[in-house]
């Protein structure tokens, strides 16, 4: 398993750093018990050489110097006859003979001058003194580690933050005042949304001014337009300017989809009042002589009705533009929306007319863009697909 998250890598490290604390202490532990045990044997059998010494030369056991050594002389019967069963049965029942019974550590001498059964009270000692520095040195790790992930909740609120802005909502500060790395970040990506937003800001107004400015001399054409003798002139003007405000308020939509700064109204419609309600946003003289529509099996659609009519009066738009016999066909069915024109295959592959303002000999402009755009929030996808001569774009 590969690690690739930072906090995951300094758990590893604090985690081997305190399992290598703790075999550095048992070890030390079990090193000082064998360093005892060598010392115990080597004691103990010195004791047996000087009891038989001082019992050679006096006839007795010195019996104060095995209370000074620790060791006590056992006298009772019925624990002596358990011990040497012990040791019979473990085959140890020698001239001298060391083992463990019942958690004591039993020494018998069975020499040609006296048998002995004595028990070794010396225990070895915990190092107390050892475990408290090990003790603290754990304590200090744990205190490093907990400061150094607490360090890192600064970098969670900034990666939640960094999650909001994606999403589109520019509203957020990240501005911290601390002095470590992960504040200096934190710092330079506020600078940078308090830019982003600015420029932003300053992008809307400045499309709204146009905007704005255009709308004053398309009412002041409409009204002039309206003082025209020729009712046929006047309804054409009266039509384009119609159409130019039309494309101001699609410019309006257009603005607030790039930005992301667009609220879906979500409701179910069906697919055929929308390719119908796309048609009328055409605006051209008797339709049907230029777009056929066959419903094989129409069907509800939840979207937000003014950006997917958009989507499908865009299609529409272009698959007329650059039909070579100026008639296009539309086509509901289960397998989803279906615009079919005859025309020459896209030069290049569909995803690269998803980009803003692409050129090409026959260029799609800005057109696609706004469909991938839309179709984009919605979730949808466009697919595009030419077979003999016949150029097919199906939403889906």
């Amino acid at each position: 398993m590969i690690i690739t998250s930072l906090r995951s890598k300094i758990r590893v490290v604090f985690s081997i750093t305190i399992l290598l604390l703790g075999v550095l202490f048992i070890s030390s532990v079990k090193y000082d018990r064998a360093i005892f045990e060598e010392h115990t044997v080597a004691h103990e059998k010195a004791i047996t050489h000087y009891l038989y010494d001082y019992y050679l030369k006096h006839g007795k056991i010195d019996e104060a110097y095995l209370e000074a050594q620790n060791i006590s002389l056992i006298t009772d019967k019925g624990m002596v006859v358990q011990i040497e069963r012990f040791f019979k049965e473990k085959g140890e029942m020698k001239r001298y003979a060391v083992d463990t019974y019942r958690l004591k550590r039993v020494i018998i001498i069975n020499n040609d001058r006296f048998k002995l059964i004595l028990e070794n009270k010396n225990k070895v000692q915990f190092p107390l003194k050892r475990a408290i520095i090990f003790a603290i040195i754990f304590l200090l790790i744990m205190m490093l580690y907990l400061l150094i992930m607490k360090s890192f909740l600064p970098l969670s609120k900034l990666k939640s933050q960094i999650q909001t802005f994606s999403k589109g909502d520019l509203n957020i500060q990240c501005k911290s005042d601390k002095a470590d790395e992960i504040a200096e970040v934190a710092n330079e990506f506020d600078h940078a949304v308090t830019m982003i937003r600015e420029l932003l800001h300053s992008r809307q107004l400045f499309l709204r001014a146009i905007m704005h400015e255009l709308k004053t001399p398309i009412a002041k054409g409409r009204l002039v337009s309206e003082m025209l003798p020729d009712e046929k002139n006047k309804a054409r003007l009266h039509s384009i300017f119609e159409r130019l405000n039309l494309l101001i308020d699609e410019f309006a939509k257009i603005e607030k989809i790039t930005s992301k700064n667009f609220e879906l109204t979500i409701h179910p419609y069906k697919m055929s009042d929308l390719v119908e309600a796309s048609v009328d946003m055409l605006m051209i003289d008797k339709p049907e002589r230029l777009i056929t529509t066959e419903i094989e099996q129409d069907y509800l659609i939840e979207v937000d009705f003014e950006l997917f009519t958009l989507v499908i009066k865009n299609l529409l738009d272009n698959a007329l533009k650059y039909s070579t016999d100026k008639h296009i066909t539309v086509i509901i069915s289960s397998q989803g929306l279906e615009i079919m024109n005859k025309g020459e295959k896209l030069a290049e592959p569909l995803e690269n007319y998803f980009k803003p303002f692409h050129a090409s000999q026959k260029g799609l402009g800005l057109g696609l863009y706004i469909v991938k755009s839309i179709l984009d929030i919605h979730n949808m996808h466009l697919d595009y697909l030419n077979t003999k001569g016949d150029n097919w774009f199906r939403i889906r």
